[in-house]
């Protein structure tokens, strides 16, 4: 150290000086601020990318949100509708078997109307036929009794007794 003390010189110190002010004038003017403005245009690259990052996470949050409302929307009306489709076809139900019933109990009360007219013109059949054979016997009877001419007279007497007058 002592013998750059000895060498020194103020004229080179001075150039030295002069050259590296100069050094710096031209690094700041033509270095520096091209690297600052593209370190700073970085920086605000950064910044504006995470800006919007963040806007996109924001929107991806709204969007989920929007999906899941839809989605639910949606599946409260496919249960509506799944109601609705149960409580029509459970109505169908119930008008169909009201409507079987309701054939039902005219197709059997048709059944008995016939069986009663049915029923009704057996018996007049019968009384008929019993009335023919009645008086078909009834007929014979009296052939037989009027065929002898003691026992008509007798048959006479016991009606004219029978009969009382007013």
């Amino acid at each position: 150290m002592e013998k750059l003390v000895e060498e020194f010189s103020l004229g080179l110190f001075i150039w030295q000086t002069v050259l590296f002010l100069a050094l710096l004038f031209l690094l700041r003017k033509y270095a520096w601020k091209p690297i600052l403005n593209a370190v700073n245009e970085r920086e605000e690259g950064i910044k504006n990318a995470l800006k919007s990052a963040e806007e996109a996470r924001k929107e991806m949050q709204n969007l989920q949100a929007d999906n899941e409302r839809i989605l639910n929307e949606a599946r409260a009306e496919r249960d509506g509708m799944l109601k609705e489709a149960r409580q029509l076809k459970n109505s169908m139900i119930e008008d169909a078997k009201t409507e079987a019933k309701a054939e039902a109990d005219k197709i059997v009360a048709q059944a008995q109307a016939t069986i009663d007219s049915e029923k009704k013109a057996a018996i007049a059949e019968l009384k008929n036929q019993v009335a023919e054979l009645s008086v078909e016997i009834a007929e014979k009877m009296v052939r037989k009794e009027l065929a002898n001419k003691d026992k008509q007279l007798e048959l006479v007497d016991s009606m004219l007794g029978d009969v009382t007058l007013n």
